[in-house]
């Protein structure tokens, strides 16, 4: 799939994109999130938990690492590696089965701390990944360009 971009004038039409997503993803994929602070990610993956069909509450995972949610049509997987540094910390924390195979849908924010330029090399050995940059344009707008790999 070529790169596509998608311009969000709110934080709702940045929701419905990823409830989109959550509505048409199978078993198996991680959604690499990548964008500043307040650029909507965790927008992004409430919209995404709402098209699989789970109805808890979703927040960032900042300090959890890791939240998991059930009651959907898969289970989600919601990692935020901010507070880690490397490679190694994010499988010392035990969030490397979460990037590689998922038993459900992985959506990773703050994806680049574990991608790095190693990704393209390894890519067939790992799940189906959406790469996802979301960029701040204006208070209001966001430019949201998204890649799959592995499909």
């Amino acid at each position: 799939m070529p790169k596509v971009t998608f311009i969000s004038n709110s934080p709702e039409a940045t929701a419905n994109l990823g409830e989109q997503w959550g509505r048409e993803i199978k078993a198996g994929w991680v959604i690499g999130l990548s964008g500043d602070l307040g650029a909507g990610k965790t927008q992004l993956v409430k919209g995404f938990a709402r098209g699989l069909g789970i109805k808890a509450r979703v927040h960032s995972p900042t300090f959890a690492l890791v939240n998991e949610y059930t009651g959907g049509r898969l289970p989600l997987f919601h990692l935020d590696l901010y507070r880690l540094d490397s490679r190694e910390q994010i499988i010392a924390a035990g969030l490397e089965e979460y990037l590689i195979q998922p038993h459900g849908v992985a959506v990773v924010e703050w994806f680049e701390r574990w991608s790095g330029d190693e990704l393209r090399a390894a890519r067939n050995a790992l799940a189906p990944l959406r790469r996802v940059l979301i960029e701040t344009t204006s208070e209001q707008e966001r430019r949201i360009q998204y890649e799959d790999f592995g499909a």
